[in-house]
């Protein structure tokens, strides 16, 4: 990956890939997680554990094959599952439906599951090759005969484990090879020859695909959005130009949501049903009541909880502050650490002042209120229910339900003045061309 960061942290829609991993394994009925670490084990350990508490972490101080990465978990494997899926931990595209067929083998009899793939360029691949419906081996390519080239059946790696035979099966595996090292493939020969039943499962080439360079988790990630967006097209959500959207991992949107082109979900958003996304919009850790419409260019960060109904307008910025049903900020306005009550109207220009340099302070805007354009709240402050911020205000002291704030200087005007400033100008400009 040429990257500082460990290859399995590199994130696929803002989850490191282990995590997803470990997520589709929760989702096929995964009940204990044993992550295999080495090199940066403690960046590895941070992210995991945040995400997937009690995940058990076991250490690799040598790599000496597949099977030897597999083995150093060993002190797990023998507590005794009834079924123990190998799965590496930079393929995030796997699915969950695809690691429970996979726990159907076992539980059908078979000892050994192995999951494949056909494409239609098996070169360097190794093979699976089948007698009579059972798996007879993992062929590596350079070992194939001409005719086992042929097979496009291929090898992905992820393998399903009886438990009661996993530890033996594992342990009886030799690095008697080229490079001394323990092979995980050879495995399928090993439970053959104690009578036990191998099989392999097949699934969609995507699905296989592992991460090992920039190229490659841009792919993935191309792949991923387009899943995701598929999914939440058949629920009944709208795309204008679904290629144009980028979602979260957790990203969750209900029916009838219109998504225009060019919006980006970072993590934690939630969109009900009828809102609306317009273009060129921003959203992470937010949440959107149905009903509401949010841009176009609107930036929604953090603790932004937009109302049923709400408008939440272009270039606008929520955050960590809640906008009531009804309510209206519409355009050119930053509402941070605030509450704007329900059919509140905030003008053009309008801004939170919530940051005094050290710390951040609330403002809390009541229901029904007006607050003029261009106007300054400095937090923290209360404007009352049905109140009216005249425009170009700034409003330092609370203000009383159904009150007029005016917080700006009396406008005076001066009669003639204008013409005696254009002419002094235009003498100054005369005066500095002649130099």
């Amino acid at each position: 990956m040429r990257s500082s960061l460990p290859k399995v942290l590199h994130k696929v829609a803002g989850l490191a890939m282990v995590s997803h991993v470990l997520k589709t394994a929760a989702a096929a009925g995964g009940t204990a997680h044993a992550v295999v670490v080495g090199n940066q084990a403690d960046a590895v350990r941070e992210e995991v554990s945040s995400r997937n508490p009690g995940t058990v972490f076991c250490e690799q101080t040598r790599r000496l094959g597949t099977a030897h990465a597999v083995l150093a978990a060993s002190a797990e494997i023998v507590k005794g599952y009834d079924d123990i899926l190998v799965l590496f931990s930079d393929t995030p595209l796997l699915r969950p439906e695809t690691l429970a067929a996979m726990r159907d083998s076992l539980a059908e009899g078979v000892a050994v599951s192995v999951l494949g793939f056909e494409t239609d360029n098996p070169a360097g691949y190794g093979r699976l090759l089948e007698e009579q419906g059972e798996l007879a081996a993992i062929r590596e390519d350079k070992d194939c005969s001409d005719a086992e080239r042929q097979v496009r059946f291929c090898n992905g790696g992820i393998m399903a484990l009886d438990g009661k035979y996993a530890l033996e099966l594992l342990q009886a595996i030799g690095n008697d090879n080229a490079k001394g090292e323990h092979y995980l493939t050879d495995i399928v020969e090993i439970a053959r020859s104690q009578g036990l039943k191998v099989t392999a499962r097949k699934a969609d080439e995507e699905e296989m695909l592992g991460v090992n360079n920039r190229a490659e988790l841009a792919r993935v990630e191309t792949l991923w959005q387009e899943r995701k967006r598929g999914e939440l097209m058949e629920s009944g959500v709208t795309m204008i130009a679904p290629s144009s959207v980028f979602l979260s991992h957790d990203t969750l949107i209900g029916a009838d949501v219109v998504l225009e082109p060019d919006i980006f979900f970072g993590p934690g958003v939630e969109v009900e049903s009828s809102a609306t996304i317009r273009a060129y919009s921003h959203l992470e850790g937010c949440t959107v009541a149905a009903g509401a419409v949010i841009g176009p260019f609107a930036r929604l960060r953090p603790g932004a909880d937009i109302g049923e109904g709400a408008k939440v307008g272009n270039f606008c910025e929520v955050k960590n502050a809640s906008v009531e049903p009804g309510a209206k900020v519409n355009h050119l306005t930053y509402i941070g650490d605030a509450r704007v009550g329900a059919d509140a109207n905030i003008g053009a220009g309008t801004i939170t002042c919530n940051y005094d340099g050290v710390l951040k302070h609330h403002t809390d805007i009541g229901a029904g209120a007006f607050i003029g354009s261009n106007s300054s709240l400095v937090a923290p402050v209360t404007i009352g229910d049905g109140a009216y911020v005249a425009s170009g205000s700034v409003i330092t002291e609370d203000v009383p339900a159904e009150a007029l704030a005016l917080g700006r200087g009396r406008q005076a005007n001066k009669e003639k003045r204008a013409s005696a400033i254009r002419e002094r100008l235009v003498a100054e400009k005369q005066a500095r061309a002649k130099k």
